[in-house]
Formats: C-alpha cells, sequence, structure tokens
C-alpha cells in the first residue's frame, strides 16, 4: 500500500502522553463502520509528518497482568520500503489513527528486532494504556484495523562503539523502566548477544508484576547470556527481589569491577524526552504527575563518575 503524501502541518506534535479530547469509542466507531479511509486521512493534513503509510494490525493483546501494558504488532508487509527503514534495535516511529483527527500521534519504540520486519513485514511494539492519548485509542482497535505510521525515526543504539574485538567491555549494564523496555527488547533478540560480553545485566523497574511486560521473554534472555534484576518500587508483600527505584539499586550496588571495560545501554529517544521530561523536587516527571522510575540523567552521572567512558553509554537518540 503506497503511502499518503501530506502537507506539513503547524503546530508541532505533542507525542505519546499528550491528551486527546476523544472518548474511546467515539474515535473507533469511523473504523467499525467503514467510514472512507481516505476521506479521514485528508482531514488529517494539518499534521506535521510530510509522509504517513497506512497498515492494518495484525494482533491487539494485554502485554501485563493489569492491562495497563498492551503488544501490538502492524502488518507493513505492502510497504517493503517502510520495512526495511528499520535496521537497528532502538529506533522508534510516530503512529496515529484515521479515525481520530484530533488525537496527537504518539512516539512509540520499536519492539521487534530489525529480524521481524526483513523476514515478516511486521512491526511489534508495547504500548502503555495512557488515558486520554491516542496510545489508549490503539488499545481499543482490533484485528485489521487500519493505522497511519510515519517514517522511521533515529539510528538506533550504536551498538559497533562496543563491539569491536580491540574495544569490547567486559559488562555491559542495561537499563529500562516501564514500556521503556521495548527498543531494549528488539536489542537483545537481534545478534546483541552474539558478542559474548561476560558480563550482562538488565535492570528492569515496574511498580509491580503485573505492571511489568515481557517476563514470559526472561528466561530465553537469561539463557541468552543476559542477567535480569527486576525492581519493583511499590511490590507486594510477597516480593523477594530489589525494592525502590532502579537508579538507586545501582547506585548501591553498583559492581563494577572495571570502569574502563564497561559499557552501559539506556532507552528513550530525543523527540519525548524534549517533549516532556521537566524537573521538580529532584525528580522527573511527565504532565500527569507520573513519576518516572528512573531518571535516565542520574544514571549517566553515576557511570560517568565511576569511570565508565562516555562514548561506551549507549542511547538510541
Amino acid at each position: 500500500m503506497a503511502p499518503l503524501t501530506l502537507s506539513p502541518a503547524s503546530p508541532p506534535l505533542l507525542p505519546l502522553h499528550a491528551s486527546a479530547s476523544l472518548s474511546p469509542m467515539s474515535a473507533i466507531l469511523p473504523l467499525r463502520r467503514g467510514l472512507s479511509y481516505f476521506a479521514v486521512a485528508a482531514a488529517s493534513v494539518r499534521q506535521d509528518c510530510a509522509t504517513w503509510t497506512p497498515a492494518p494490525l495484525s494482533r491487539v493483546l494485554p502485554a501485563s497482568a493489569d492491562s495497563s501494558l498492551f503488544h501490538i504488532s502492524i502488518d507493513v508487509s505492502d510497504s517493503p520500503d517502510l520495512a526495511s527503514a528499520h535496521t537497528a534495535a532502538g529506533q522508534y516511529l510516530q503512529l496515529r489513527l484515521p479515525s481520530a483527527a484530533d488525537a496527537k500521534p504518539t512516539f512509540l519504540a520499536i519492539a521487534s528486532p530489525p529480524s521481524l520486519a526483513a523476514s515478516r513485514g511486521e512491526f511489534e511494539f508495547l504500548v502503555k494504556k495512557v488515558a486520554g492519548s491516542t496510545a489508549e485509542l490503539l488499545c481499543y482497535l482490533k484485528s485489521g484495523d487500519l493505522i497511519e505510521l510515519s517514517a522511521v525515526m533515529g539510528r538506533g543504539f550504536a551498538i559497533d562503539r562496543i563491539s569491536s574485538p580491540e574495544s569490547a567491555p567486559h559488562s555491559v549494564l542495561i537499563f529500562a523502566t516501564g514500556s521503556g523496555i521495548s527498543p531494549i527488547r528488539s536489542l537483545i533478540e537481534s545478534d546483541f548477544r552474539s558478542n559474548k560480553w561476560k558480563d550482562v545485566r538488565l535492570y528492569y523497574g515496574a511498580r509491580n508484576l503485573q505492571r511489568m511486560a515481557y517476563q514470559d521473554r526472561f528466561k530465553s534472555w537469561e539463557f541468552s547470556g543476559v542477567k535480569i534484576i527486576p525492581v519493583l518500587s511499590r511490590p507486594d508483600d510477597s516480593w523477594k527481589g530489589e525494592k525502590g527505584y532502579v537508579q538507586a539499586i545501582f547506585s548501591r550496588a553498583k559492581q563494577i569491577l572495571d570502569a574502563s571495560s564497561t559499557a552501559a545501554v539506556i532507552c528513550g529517544h530525543k523527540a519525548m524526552a524534549e517533549a516532556y521530561l521537566y524537573r521538580s523536587n529532584g525528580q522527573m516527571r511527565f504532565p500527569g504527575d507520573r513519576t518516572v522510575h528512573m531518571n535516565f540523567m542520574e544514571v549517566t552521572s553515576v557511570l560517568v563518575a565511576d569511570g565508565v567512558p562516555q562514548d561506551k553509554i549507549l542511547k538510541n537518540f
């Protein structure tokens, strides 16, 4: 299916957590009634991405026990140029709903490895169901419903900086919280472990186990050599693992034996960071007062203070 070329928009987009004034069902009903896709798309020309590619959903399923996270799969097999643009773990794109012209597009990191797009023409995402957002509307859709995707953005994680035989580190530390595990899954399930680093640790934070995605993948990740350290900020009384926030747990038990031979991977992307993050009482927050469980700048500061080279701290933005 050919991309739709639209005119540039006037106001800048607000990503993932921007509020939409539509109720979930009012946004979805046009899809159910068979409203002309192209007529709806024409009404959306004010959005500021030059090219939007229509594609059908192939799967929409809860990804966490409390249904706050969803697995979303999108069939891009009819858009080979878009599929082939996914070349590295850590890339992301914008997604919008043609049936919800007033809802702002959402930024989503691609959770599947590039090999999935190459072999099956499919993108997978982990979507946080945020009330009033495009992300929430997306979680109410069904297989076959149409959405629109922007071009793939970002260069992804520059793994080549830590994978050459001459400069390969002994330890690789990975940090993610909540739905931020998306690009990390893409990384782990790519050829990441072919480098055979001796010590690979994933610090993965969530409020509780009911909100932690990909638990069904932990065993295979561990088998590939990634030690997973779950960190829960509000666990129930039965939890015996790490409690608190990722940056605090890491600071308390750094266990960096040789900082000069250590690398780190931190997820995020510049557009979301610039649009949403602000400082308040020493913490990073999003609109709606939802405290982020990991302060990316704090983790970076701790790593640098311990002597981890800046060029060995990989970000996908």
